[in-house]
């Protein structure tokens, strides 16, 4: 296995390139699953390399150490959603609208992504001392309040929306939402007997988000 390593990283640049890449993303993908399901302390090197088409060796020599691979996981996971908030196109809206669209956005994001809420999760437990290590992270979140921000700033010059609150107030309020459907699903079903991501409601959920964001930006 090691000796197949060392061959694609011995080959042409512009395929060793493409190698390192895809060897990368495997890596990365697999330990997604497995911190996103055993944490940081349960997680394994070891399984995470017998589940991928590449060594223990190779991981390191990719990432350094186990601790700067769940870095690497945590840093992939935050750019996904950030980037979606960047590329949101909602100049165009009615700035009631484009806070529905990116409410709906972060909504969707959530749901189709558990593996996120439970690394978010996880972290927490741990006081964030990964993320802090990492200086990625800390450059991520103010284009994506940017967004949030051009919005709130267009609604106040309308005459629409409140001025007492900030693109990180609403932020907030919108991931409280999303995260605990997704967090807690389990505990909340097995108490009220009711799947907060019951497709059923899903449509339900995704209004009530946006109109609760709406009413209280709009109250006056």
């Amino acid at each position: 296995m090691v000796a197949r390593d060392a061959e694609r990283l011995d080959g042409a640049p512009q395929e060793r390139q493409r190698d390192a890449e895809r060897t990368r993303a495997e890596i990365l993908d697999v330990a997604t699953r497995e911190f996103s399901d055993r944490g940081y302390a349960g997680a394994r090197v070891d399984e995470i390399a017998a589940k991928t088409s590449t060594t223990k060796r190779m991981i390191y020599y990719y990432f350094g150490s186990k601790e700067q691979l769940y870095v690497a996981v945590l840093e992939r996971a935050y750019a996904g959603i950030r980037a979606l908030e960047q590329e949101l196109d909602v100049d165009h809206l009615e700035p009631r609208e484009a806070i529905r669209r990116l409410a709906g956005l972060t909504f969707d994001h959530h749901e189709a992504n558990p593996d996120f809420i439970r690394l978010v999760s996880i972290e927490n437990i741990h006081r964030a001392e990964h993320i802090a290590t990492s200086s990625i992270l800390s450059g991520l979140a103010n284009p994506a309040l940017d967004v949030l921000g051009g919005i709130l700033d267009r609604g106040r010059a309308a005459g629409l929306f409140r001025d007492d609150v900030d693109a990180l107030d609403i932020h907030l309020v919108i991931s409280s939402f999303c995260v605990f459907r997704t967090a807690n699903r389990h505990t909340f079903t097995a108490i009220f007997n009711r799947d907060p991501l019951d497709p059923g409601r899903r449509e339900h959920y995704r209004r009530l988000l946006g109109d609760m964001v709406v009413e209280y930006l709009t109250a006056s």
